[in-house]
């Protein structure tokens, strides 16, 4: 029988540690979770779900006018926001429960506290003044919304956690980044009705996408009203008698708006958490270092997910959980595979993406193919709807892999979950040419793309 009072102790109650808990109880090991707020952690409470809520309630606007194009007639329609901000945090209460009772339900022992490391096996439960031992720590903080405290009135702007609760719909907004947790906010508030200005200091949005993808998407937001203003940056904000507030841009325009929200970035959430006393060695931007193990320095004592900067996603934070768990305890020593991990950008249009895009692949791959298709979605004939929808598959001229998969358009992030099962089972072009088509899907396009657009070779289209 072990001397510590726990064999696995828990940090954090969002989707890794939970799963780690609860898989960690049903194999019968004494297990202990603690979380100081509330459990589903980003993704639940104030991440994944409220966005994409949020981003449903968005897209009605042009729902309701794409029906008159097929015969519908639509009366006065009316956007309520207190009713759309109930409607959520009665379904995230529904969701907090369900992560909470299944924990529970393995048999894992909570503990409604924070708890802070006071030694390599030793971890002290704040509001309850305990000290309590454990064999195994697992550190699932997460991360939290960088507030770019250098910029003078940056305490007047909101970040992401603080829109899911706004007691009243602004009428204009400021948006500050252009990473996707920017772009989704920017494109939900636009299709809210709010007079909307993204405000991005690169020279265009969402670095790391595809080139083809970054530039239609700014394409189409512009085309709806979503003022796009690349290569600028606020310098300060300023709280107007009013209450209004003024932001500063570095090229000199000043933006007066009713709310200014910042999506630099993201911070690991270990202030205060005791990592230097455990001997937990921190990057230098704060998150835990792990080896491929998800082991921190202390032999003892594991981190996963957002708190360890490596992908911060709620999928790959549960992988890294199952992992850590056959590592552990299951003698199966397993590494996260973070290889062709597809994604969604739930803008409008949507992006989905799995796999290299065509800039990075011409740098790995001596030549490749590129076959893009760009069209009007049949969706949007009627309606009268401009929208294109945009598709691209890498590929690797010699052994004819496809290297990525791009798509920019409705359902997109559908569409990458499909094309990421692919992209990881290493078909080729072939296998795509191959495959009969669904008519009329727009989808259709991805499998009847027979030549290649053209060629990248030695960097240089051919």
């Amino acid at each position: 029988m072990s001397s510590y009072d726990y064999d696995l102790f828990v940090i954090g109650g969002g989707s890794g540690g939970v799963r780690a808990a609860r898989v960690a109880a049903s194999l019968g090991k004494r297990v202990a979770i603690a979380e100081e707020y509330r459990f589903g952690g980003t993704c639940v409470i104030r991440g994944c779900v409220p966005k994409k809520l949020f981003v449903y309630a968005s897209q009605f606007h042009e729902a309701f006018e794409d029906a008159k194009g097929y015969g519908w007639t639509i009366g006065e329609t009316r956007f309520d926001w207190p009713s759309l901000i109930a409607a959520k945090d009665k379904e995230i209460e529904r969701l907090e429960g369900i992560y909470q009772t299944n924990v529970g339900k393995a048999g894992a022992e909570i503990f409604a506290d924070r708890a802070v490391l006071e030694g390599p096996h030793e971890i002290r439960l704040v509001a309850e003044d305990r000290r309590v031992t454990a064999d195994k720590i697992l550190i699932a903080t997460g991360g939290r919304p960088n507030r770019h405290p250098a910029m003078p009135g940056a305490e007047h702007c909101i970040t992401s956690e603080e829109a899911f609760h706004l007691k009243e719909l602004p009428k204009r907004i400021a948006v500050l980044g252009g990473g996707y947790i920017a772009v989704e906010f920017a494109n939900i508030f636009h299709g809210l009705g709010v007079d909307t200005t993204l405000v991005y200091r690169g020279k265009e949005i969402l670095q790391g996408f595809d080139d083809d993808l970054r530039h239609e998407l700014h394409q189409a937001m512009d085309k709806k009203g979503l003022r796009v203003h690349c290569c600028d940056t606020f310098e300060r904000v300023d709280m107007r008698s009013d209450g209004t507030l003024a932001a500063t841009c570095k090229s000199g325009e000043i933006m007066v708006v009713d709310q200014v929200m910042l999506a630099i970035g993201r911070a690991a959430n270990t202030e205060n958490l005791g990592c230097e006393a455990a001997g937990v060695e921190l990057d230098g931007r704060g998150a835990i270092k792990v080896d491929d193990y998800s082991r921190t320095s202390a032999e003892n004592i594991y981190a996963i997910g957002d708190v360890t900067h490596r992908v911060q996603l709620t999928p790959v934070a549960i992988h890294e959980a199952m992992c850590l768990i056959d590592t552990i305890y299951r003698d199966r020593p397993t590494k996260p595979d973070y290889d062709t991990i597809a994604t969604a950008v739930f803008s409008q249009p949507e992006i989905g993406a799995v796999g290299l895009t065509e800039c990075l692949a011409a740098e790995i791959f001596d030549e490749i193919e590129v076959y893009r298709a760009a069209f009007r979605p049949m969706k949007n004939t009627l309606s009268g709807r401009e929208g294109r929808m945009l598709m691209k598959l890498v590929v690797d001229a010699k052994s004819r892999r496809v290297l990525g998969a791009h798509v920019l358009g409705h359902d997109a992030g559908e569409l990458a979950q499909i094309l990421a099962v692919t992209v990881k089972a290493g078909l080729t072009k072939d296998a795509f040419d191959a495959t009969m088509a669904v008519h009329p899907t727009a989808a259709e396009e991805l499998v009847t793309m027979y030549t290649p657009s053209y060629r990248v070779k030695g960097g240089e289209r051919v």
